[in-house]
This record gives C-alpha cells, structure tokens and sequence, in this order.
C-alpha cells in the first residue's frame, strides 16, 4: 500500500520512540514470567504461525565474544530491524558468534547487515564460516539491497538522512551436510573487509536435491533456454511457454539461473523449477517477474531474485502479478529483491498460494487487489517487507471469501504484518507476527484505503508479539491488533477471536478514530504486557468483550473515548 495517504487517528500522541520497552529474548521467557497467562500463550504459539523447512537461530541466543545490540524498538536503528529487537555486532578481526546445530545441515540463509558504501550503491564483502573450527567456503554479502534513506518513498543517497532498512538476506548450500551438534561459527577475519557485522539470525535447512523432470512436462533447455550464460532469457521463454502449452504440457525449468527483464507471461499454463534452491529466475535493475493473464497456471518450485535497490511504484516488477483466473497454484517459491512479492489482481478466483519465503522487497509482499475471491495464502514466511507484509485491498471492487492462514511474518520495515482494506467474508486466522517497526499494527482492519466493508470481517487465532509502532507522520501510537474506522465508518461485523497480544510496544487493542465502528465482537482475546493501555477506543460505536484478559499494563488496562459503548460478557479479567 502506499503510505502517502496520512491522516492522525486520534487525540493521543508522544515525542518518539526513545525509551521503549524492554523486549524479553523469546516466549519461552515470557511464559515463565507470567504463569497466569502461559497456557493461553502457549496455545496459540502452538496453532499459529507456518511449518517451515529451515530452523532459525538467533545470533543473541549464540555464543559469542563481540558485542550485543539491543533490545531497542527505537526507529531508524538497527537493533529496531532486528528479530527480537537483539542482534550481535562483530567489528574487530576473530570478533564471531557460533551455534550448536540442532539439526543435519547443507544449507543456510543469513540475515545481517553491513554499512553502506559513500555513494548509497552499496559494498560487496565476505564473511568466514568455520564448521567445528575448519574453514568452509566464506559467505557473500552485499549492501546493494539495503539501506535507504530520507522520505517515502525513500532514496539511496545518504545524504538525504533518516537511514534504515539496514539488513538483508544471503544464502549459501555448504556443499557438505554438516550434522547436528557441529558448531557453526561466523567470524569476521583479517580478509573479510566490512568495517562491522551485525549479525540478526541464521537459518539453516538440508535442502533436498534438485528436481527431475516431472511426467506432462517439458524441458525448457530442449526448447532452446539456455541458463547461466548472462543472456536475457526472456524471450525464449516465454517462447517455450508457447511451445509447452501447444504440446498440451507444462515448462520444466532445470537448475540454472535464468536472466530476466521483462514480464514472463503465464495464460493458463504450469511452471516449475527443480526447486527454490536450484532454479532462479533473477530480473534485471526493476524489471522481471512473471504475469497472469487469465486462465487457471501454476508457478512451482522455483526462486525469483530481484535487483531492486530502491521503491518504484510506477517503474518496478512484482515478482508474481496479474490475474490468475480460476483454481491457480503457487506453491514453493523463494522471492527476494522485487517491488513486491505477489499482486494478485481480479478477477482471480480460487488462487492457492503457499510455501513462500518472501524476503526483503520493497512494497508489500502480498496484496490481494480488488476482485479477488476465495483465495488463500498459507503456511509462508514474510520477512522485511517494505510495506504491508499481507494485505488485501478492496480497491474499485471487494475482496471477498479469501484468507491469510498460518503464516510467520517478520519485521515490516513500514505498516502492518496483516491487513484487510474493505471487503466481505475476508480472515486472517493463525498466523505469527512479529515485531512490527514503523507506521503500522500487527494486524489492521482497516477503511483508510479501499471500499468500505460489506460482509463479516474475522481475525481469529493470531499471536502477535512486540507489534504495534509509531506512525512517525502522525505522531501517533499504533496498537497490536487495530481497528480503523477512517474514510467509512465500520458498519459489518468485526470478529476477533481467540487471539494473543505479547509485549505490545502499545496499546493491545487499539479501536480508532473519526468514525464508527458499530459491530465489533471481541472474545478470548488475551493482552499482556503493552506500553500503553490494553484496550484503547477512540471511536464511535459499540462492542462486546467476552474472555477477554489484560495484564502488565504500562498506562491502564483500559482507555475510551468518543462515546464507544462496550458491552461485557462473561470470562473478563484485569480490566
């Protein structure tokens, strides 16, 4: 969404993020500092969230003999961009931080961030890797895809200030399977030649082999790609799509990295890698993704690497955009670097998307757009997206029967981990968010874009955890879970349901602002630990709160302006 549609929500305000609250390591932590509420916490820990192929390590949780950043919520530092809001920083030669396996590994992906180069386009290093004090293959890293600077839409020049988005991803296969209990050690030698390392997570994964050819297939290479040479392979694939789809077969794309720079166009036809480890498509400056054009496709098993450096809403390509007709499948992919990750636009019906790792774009990384029908995104990871990580956006037409289900969503550098702009029917059931940084709530239901809501809306089953943050423009505080009533009052149902708020940098439940929200159904929705209120209301309208707990309130457990009426069930606490 773009952002430059400002408006204050409500009467409250304050000076910044300076002093914000103490974040705990993790919920292990939490729930034994606060029994009264572990075993709700615990449940929806267990129910919430995407099954993921890799296991993350925490370079705070590791051993080390540099220093830790952190925990810090203030915007525009980095510790503020960190899972957890803790990192480790290495800046001195033999400065590393190391873990313990838990897990045969032949992979990993690092997340870190090294300082920019004078110009804002970005330094090329390595960083040492040693397993069991034997030095493997260094790592590449790049700041080419990080930091920006100045106002929104943001620059790369640094003399424009306001430096963030400071961390990006590198992954790496080993080339070896190191087993469980090795200890894996990143460490800053005399030739790795950044100034610092700060060092956020590392995940690490057994990549299976890349795919074979599956039967009703055809190789793209027997149609005349040919991968790794550096050419544009634009054109002869999206001639090969032709030629699949004549032979009444899918495109086959063998292992290889395939140079795009323009739309790939998909009409009703299937498309799959030999896996996101193995088959990249890599665009060109802003340009290169693929394009539904109708019909029922499917894209598999494939990565998509972009070179966005900086935010084009105008210039620059999704990853995946279009209409995707009736029934479409998009399943194991592996995006980085673009605009966006998925634009799905009406009139798609039925999508299927899951099994994505979208990381470090530039915009959202998913937007349902418009007439979008019963469409659902599931069991994904969403990471450092520069918008909102999930969002549908009822924009000329509803959105409608369409949802976002057990996805872990991390660190949108701008707005929502989740949101839902208008519509009718629409979820957000089960997901993990975490750790939301500026201009947005852990999840939104929202009318400041879009058409105004027309059918039930329900957000049920979700843990959020260190959400919440300023809206800078506003000067104003965002709740965990928020309700907007902004263009159009909030007439349909809103259902939140069984739902848990963990350490909000504010208000738990925040119900805003210049009009109604007249049905709004709260139950099993637990708080504990805000740097404001639990429950804040600045609105008009009504609400029911039954099994509703609030503890570790910083300003009150409970707040309520502009003449909302709440109207209390049974199984309430702490407010």
């Amino acid at each position: 969404m773009s952002r430059n549609n400002h408006r204050r929500h409500g009467r409250r305000v304050t000076a910044g993020l300076a002093g914000a609250l103490t974040v705990v390591a993790g919920l292990t932590a939490w729930q034994q500092a606060h029994p009264a509420v572990a075993h709700a916490a615990t449940n929806a820990a267990q129910a919430s969230g995407a099954s993921l192929p890799y296991t993350t390590l925490e370079a705070e949780s590791g051993d080390t003999n540099a220093s830790l950043i952190g925990p810090d919520r203030t915007y525009l530092t980095p510790a503020s961009e960190a899972s957890g809001r803790k990192a480790v920083v290495l800046k001195e030669t033999g400065d590393y931080v190391e873990f313990a396996l838990t897990a045969d590994t032949n992979a990993i992906n690092l997340r870190y961030s090294i300082p920019d180069s004078g110009d804002g386009k970005g330094q090329d290093t390595t960083l040492s890797v040693y397993a069991d004090g034997k030095e493997l293959k260094n790592l590449d890293l790049t700041s080419r895809y990080s930091w920006i600077y100045g106002t929104y839409p943001y620059t790369n020049n640094p003399s424009d200030g306001s430096a963030h988005r400071f961390f990006d991803d590198s992954r790496t296969q080993l080339g070896q399977t190191l087993e469980a209990g090795t200890v894996l050690r990143l460490q800053k030698d005399a030739d790795d030649q950044a100034a610092s390392y700060t060092i956020d997570l590392l995940e690490t994964e057994q990549a299976p082999a890349a795919a074979s050819m599956p039967s009703g297939y055809v190789s793209a290479k027997d149609l005349g790609v040919t991968p790794d040479d550096g050419q544009d392979d634009t054109a002869a694939l999206q001639s090969a799509l032709t030629a699949a789809k004549e032979q009444g077969k899918g495109l086959f794309l063998p292992a290889g990295t395939y140079t795009i720079s323009d739309h790939i166009n998909l009409t009703g036809v299937k498309l799959r890698g030999a896996g996101v480890w193995h088959t990249v498509l890599r665009g060109t400056g802003l340009k290169g993704g693929l394009f539904g054009q109708g019909g029922t496709s499917s894209i598999e098993d494939l990565m998509i690497d972009g070179q966005n450096t900086v935010r084009d809403d105008a210039g620059g390509h999704a990853a995946i955009e279009g209409d995707f007709g009736t029934d479409s499948v998009i399943r194991n992919i592996w995006i980085q670097h673009t605009k966006v990750g998925l634009w799905i636009s009406g009139p798609t019906t039925g999508l299927k998307a899951g099994n994505l790792r979208i990381r470090n774009t530039y915009a959202d990384g998913v937007n349902l757009h418009g007439a979008v029908k019963d469409t659902v995104i599931s069991d994904s990871s969403i990471r450092g997206t520069g918008d909102d990580a999930l969002a549908m956006w009822s924009d000329g037409a509803a959105v409608t029967n369409s949802a976002f289900r057990n996805n872990t969503v991390q660190l949108p550098m701008l707005a929502n981990g989740a949101a839902i702009y208008g519509g009718s029917g629409n979820s957000i059931e089960n997901n993990d968010i975490s750790d939301t940084v500026v201009a947005g709530a852990g999840i939104a239901v929202s009318t400041r874009f879009g058409e105004p809501f027309n059918g039930t809306t329900t957000v049920s089953g979700n843990l959020l955890r260190r959400t919440g943050s300023m809206e800078v423009n506003w000067n104003t505080k965002l709740g965990a879970l928020w309700v907007y009533a902004d263009r159009y009052d909030i007439t349909q149902p809103v259902i939140l349901k069984n739902n848990t708020v963990e350490d909000s940098t504010y208000s738990g439940l925040l119900v805003s602002w210049q009009k109604s929200v007249s049905d709004l159904d709260v139950d099993g929705l637990t708080i504990d630990k805000t740097g404001d209120h639990g429950i804040e209301v600045d609105a008009g309208g009504k609400g029911t709160f039954s099994n509703t707990t609030v503890s570790g309130t910083a300003s009150g457990a409970l707040d309520v302006a502009g003449g909302f009426s709440i109207q209390r069930g049974s199984g309430n606490s702490g407010w």
